[in-house]
């Protein structure tokens, strides 16, 4: 098999009697409602809100290990997909987890350009 072809794994392994966190797709709206304007900025608000999720479960980014990205495909996708790959480097911090990136033709809100669910899992009392 060919080496993942960025930073992630292709598969992880969840000991049994792991806790797991299965969050529902995560958009990029604020917590004031507001939602960026780029796909740079909703990518960073989504894994703001992804780390808050994951904080009411005492778990934390270094705990993911699946994320399914959504991304509206664009003219400049290539570059989007560069953009949005980069945030989810900088969210995990060398942390490699299972990942999917799948574009779609829109999401549930027309501002929405990315949208990211997780799984994430941890041994009890770790």
């Amino acid at each position: 098999m060919a080496a993942p072809v960025a930073a992630y794994a292709h598969g992880v392994h969840v000991p049994a009697g792991s806790e797991l966190i299965f969050s529902s797709g995560v958009v990029p709206t604020k917590r004031d409602g507001s939602v960026p304007a780029t796909i740079g900025e909703q990518a960073s608000v989504v894994w703001q809100n992804i780390s808050a999720i994951l904080a009411e479960g005492s778990m934390t980014l270094r705990d993911v290990v699946s994320v399914t990205t959504y991304v509206v495909n664009s003219v400049d996708l290539a570059d989007q997909l560069k953009i949005v790959m980069a945030a989810r480097d900088v969210a995990l911090a060398g942390h490699r987890a299972a990942s999917t990136l799948v574009t779609v033709p829109a999401l549930a809100r027309s501002e929405w350009l990315i949208e990211i669910s997780v799984v994430a899992a941890r041994q009890p009392n770790s």
